[in-house]
Parts: structure tokens; sequence; C-alpha cells
């Protein structure tokens, strides 16, 4: 067993599990009214850490939907954003004149979030994108971008659980937990 900097009795809980939960149902609803109704909406998943927020969400839309999911990276191991983006898998379909949104765990630097978009304005000419996260990190933003829809808006903290991780530990926790510092 890898040894880790970071001791899972140390977490306090910052969003709890029926937080999320309730947020889910509120975030699916809107998010589908902007869709035009019984539209299939196709679902980007961004790898790895909104997996569980994806999976969850779309459990409540009544909208047919793709799932489709990429793989970018900007934080490597580390707590903070390297801003250096890695494109690691980007193998979608053809979504030209398709309705689009993309699910993201968290916005803090924006970069990752202005990425994407710009991409897929360029490179798909979506019918219609829209963007959400769970978490949306403005303190740290670096460019002036802002989701179109977000569950939580939090402080400065590096947060781990519910798909977000820690050099890949913690993804599996039900809630949103910090390390104090």
């Amino acid at each position: 067993m890898p040894t880790l900097d970071k001791n899972i009795n140390d977490l306090k809980v910052l969003i709890s599990e029926e937080e999320i939960q309730k947020k889910l149902v509120e975030l699916a609803k809107s998010i589908e009214n902007v869709f035009p109704k019984d539209e299939v909406i196709y679902v980007i998943c961004v790898l790895k850490g909104s997996t569980m927020f994806t999976v969850d969400l779309v459990k409540h839309f009544n909208n047919p939907i793709q799932m489709e999911f990429i793989r970018i990276s900007s934080y490597g191991h580390e707590q903070k954003s390297s801003n250096n983006l890695q494109a690691i898998d980007l193998t979608l379909p053809n979504l030209h004149e398709k309705n689009v949104l993309i699910v993201e765990d968290i916005i803090d630097t924006g970069l990752t979030a202005r990425f994407l978009t710009d991409l897929f304005k360029i490179k798909h000419h979506p019918k219609k994108l829209v963007f959400t996260s769970l978490l949306n990190k403005k303190c740290a933003r670096q460019i002036e971008i802002e989701p179109d829809f977000y569950g939580f808006e939090i402080d400065d903290k590096f947060v781990v659980g519910y798909g977000l991780d820690y050099k890949g530990y913690f993804r599996n926790l039900p809630y949103i937990g910090y390390f104090p510092q």
C-alpha cells in the first residue's frame, strides 16, 4: 500500500452526500430546460474527476442522451492546477449541429473550461453548447469564464471525493471533503 501524505481521518466534510444528491435534481431540471424537449443531448464527461457527477446527473434527465468521454489533465499529482493542459483523449463522434453538454468536476483557473468550450465551438459547431460543473472555485480564476450551471461555489480549498482525487485516491468518497491546512 502506497504511503500518502494525506490521511482520510484528517478529512473534513465540505459538502455532504445528501446536499450533492439534492443539488443534482435541481441542476438536471435547469440544464434540461435549455435543450429542446425530446432531442438527444450529447453528454461529454471529462474524465476522470467528473465521472460520478455525470452518471448521477443524467439519471435525472428525461431527454434521450448519448454519453461520451474525454480526458484532459491539468493537475498531475499536485494540489493546484499546473496551467499545463494535457489532452489525453479527445475522440468524439460528429457533434455538428448536436446538443452538447460538457460536464466537469470543478472550474478553478478556468483554463480547462475555456479550452473545452473553444474546442467544441471551433471544431464541432454544436447546435447548443452548455457547460456545467459540480464545483465553481471563482477565487482561483485566472481567466474570465463562468459555467452555464454549477452545483456549489467553494472557497480556496483543495477538495477530494465524489470523483475528485489526490494522487488518484479519495475519488470513491460519496461527499466532497477537504484537508485543513
